[in-house]
Parts: structure tokens; C-alpha cells; sequence
């Protein structure tokens, strides 16, 4: 996606689309502990953790020198090193942000060489999640620049939740049976526009103030989806209005 657009920033969610502004989702935090069980819901926790933080990690892990294989490796290890010796029963929320939490518990296993000749020692060969080519896709189309490991995290770490904010937004107009409204408005989500608004209107058979208004709101409750994501990170709702700030600057917003 583009620059996002400023409005996503309005302190006001819409109430409309998707239910109350309160209605927070579980916090990544809640989902850790409940990846720390050994029955069925811990695994599909842990699965949901893997599909939301592998690609920052695995960005993290190549920007470190390590190659494509080896990263895939790295990463499988790490969500399996989160499965082992009582790891995840330790983790604490009070200690700080969850992606810290992540990124620092990563830096640790590569401190202590656990790279791929210790491979099936360390997780027995355990596949938690499938890494297949749009890893390295998405990697060799990162900025060339001399980025820091930690920056690159932090990128990847801020399209993931743009992008979940995004695929909720879509999902939400899809069941209400507006799908093909959002694929027409949903480019002014950004600062790079396809068309006016009164092409637009004409396209989808309504009137140029109409549009303006599901701009708006579409606006308003993305931005709303975007702080529900970020909620899920962190250990108190007072850090949400930081977070989103670094994601912004994350990104050179």
C-alpha cells in the first residue's frame, strides 16, 4: 500500500461496519498463553501467532547475513523453540511490547549459534508453519538500501498489521454484501488516487457525495481496525496511540 492517508489517525472510530469501537480482539498476549497449553486450541494459537510474525522474523534473520534456506530453517526453529522448556509459560506482558518480546527472544537464539546444523536437535525436523516461496519474494523486494536488521523487522513488522487492518476492512464490506464498492474506493485508503470521485460515482451508480461520505467512514473505522490490531501487542491500551505513531514512522510516514 501507499502513504496511508491522515485520516486514518482521526481519534473518532465509526460505528457502523463491524459493530462498537470498543470490541477489541484478544490480545497477542492472551494468545500466548494460550499457545503455552498442549491441546488443540494451543496449537491453533500458536499457528496464528506463526502467520502474523514469521515474514518480520524471517526478514530480520536474512538481513543478518543468513541465506534463504537457512532462514526458513531459523524461523521453524524459533516457533519451535517457543513449543520447548516451558518458554512460553515464562513470557511476561508486563515486560514490554510483543514484538519486542519476539524480536529479543530471537536475537538470543542467534546469539547462541542455533543456526541449521543443530536443526533437528533443537525442534526434530518440526514444521509449525509453511514457508514456501513468497518468503523470499517478499524479501528480495525489500529496499536495497543498507537497512538494519532491526529496521527491516520494524518495516515488516508495520505492513503486517496494515495489512490484517486491510484484509479485516475487505472481509467486513464482503459479508455485508459490498465487496465491489470497496475494490472502487478502497485506493483512497491512501494518497495515491485511481480516480475522482465523480468517475467513481458514476462507475458504481451512486452520487459524488455519497462517495465522499464512504471515504470518510471507510477512513475512519480503517483507522479504528488499524488501533485494534496494534491492541493486540501491547500490555496496556494507553501505549496504543505510541505504537501507532512508530508505525507510521516505521514505514517514513
Amino acid at each position: 500500500m501507499e502513504r496511508i492517508h491522515d485520516s486514518v489517525l482521526h481519534p473518532e472510530s465509526f460505528r457502523g461496519i463491524g459493530g462498537e469501537a470498543g470490541n477489541f480482539r484478544s490480545t497477542d498476549w492472551s494468545m500466548i498463553r494460550c499457545a503455552a497449553g498442549a491441546d488443540l486450541a494451543a496449537e491453533e494459537a500458536l499457528a496464528k501467532l506463526c502467520q502474523g510474525y514469521w515474514y518480520p522474523l524471517y526478514a530480520f534473520i536474512r538481513r543478518r547475513g543468513y541465506d534463504c534456506d537457512d532462514a526458513k530453517d531459523l524461523t521453524q526453529d524459533f516457533f519451535a523453540h517457543l513449543l520447548q522448556d516451558g518458554f512460553l509459560q515464562s513470557a511476561d506482558q508486563r515486560k514490554g511490547k510483543f514484538r519486542s518480546f519476539l524480536l529479543t527472544s530471537l536475537k538470543n537464539l542467534l546469539a547462541n549459534d542455533w543456526d541449521k546444523k543443530h536443526a533437528a536437535k533443537r525442534g526434530g525436523n518440526q514444521v509449525i508453519i509453511s514457508l514456501d516461496d513468497t518468503a523470499e519474494d517478499r524479501y528480495v523486494h525489500e529496499p536495497s538500501h543498507n537497512s538494519t536488521p532491526e529496521k527491516i523487522f520494524e518495516q515488516s513488522w508495520a505492513l503486517t498489521v496494515i495489512r490484517a487492518a486491510l484484509e479485516r476492512l475487505k472481509q467486513q464490506y464482503m459479508d455485508a454484501g459490498k465487496g465491489d464498492f470497496f475494490d472502487g474506493i478502497q485506493s483512497y485508503l491512501s494518497e495515491e488516487r485511481v480516480e475522482t470521485y465523480v468517475d467513481l460515482a458514476q462507475r458504481l451508480h451512486t452520487t459524488e457525495g455519497a462517495i465522499k461520505m464512504s471515504v470518510v467512514r471507510m477512513r475512519r473505522h480503517f483507522g479504528y481496525l488499524l488501533r485494534s490490531e496494534i491492541a493486540r501487542t501491547v500490555s496496556d491500551a494507553s501505549e496504543v496511540e505510541e505504537e501507532l505513531r512508530h508505525l507510521f514512522a516505521s514505514l517514513g510516514n
